[in-house]
């Protein structure tokens, strides 16, 4: 068994939090990703809470890794193309300030690496609008109700509707994957 001490956490705001775990669930190095609410005013925050838009809040995953199979800076390369960095009002059809994009930082490093890797998406030209998420300390991390945990795996068709219907996908294959 590994040591855990040897772990770090990253937290990622990308819009709704079912379409963000995936693409980081399947990767070698991540022990768990996890659902959940951070950035707000409100102490131990619901879903119905947090959905209302009041609670300063973001929808976000947070992810345990073990840094030496899976380097806090690929984390970045994976996260930049699930979102639209530009779009401050949400996420695809997820509209309101939770579903905002934002990395919490865990360490000056990290904030380093972040700070870094938004600069290169804004020379890289790919996009004509600002970029807009925001590197923002990490806050308490509230877990998401169990059954929005692994939503992807215990509800796939509702997944995959939903994630039809939002757009994501165009977009990525648009900006990220051409």
């Amino acid at each position: 068994m590994k040591d855990d001490t040897q772990y770090q956490k990253a937290t990622f705001a990308g819009g709704c939090f079912w379409c963000m775990v995936k693409p980081f669930d399947e990767m070698e190095g991540i022990v768990s990703v996890i659902s959940g609410y951070t950035g707000g005013n409100v102490e131990n925050p619901t879903y119905e809470d947090v959905k209302t838009g009041q609670t300063g809040h973001y929808e976000a995953i947070q992810i345990t890794f073990d840094p030496y199979l899976f380097p806090y800076d690929k984390l970045l390369e994976l996260y930049w193309p699930q979102v639209d960095p530009t779009d401050d009002e949400g996420q695809f059809h997820d509209r309101g300030p939770q579903y905002r994009t934002a990395i919490f930082y865990h360490n000056e490093l990290q904030k380093d690496l972040a700070e870094k890797s938004r600069q290169e998406i804004k020379d890289s030209g790919r996009f004509q609008k600002p970029i807009v998420t925001k590197i923002l300390p990490a806050a308490v991390f509230y877990p998401a109700e169990e059954y929005h945990q692994d939503f992807y795996k215990k509800n796939e068709k509702d997944y995959k509707k939903d994630r039809e219907q939002s757009g994501r996908d165009e977009f990525i294959q648009t900006y990220w994957n051409s």
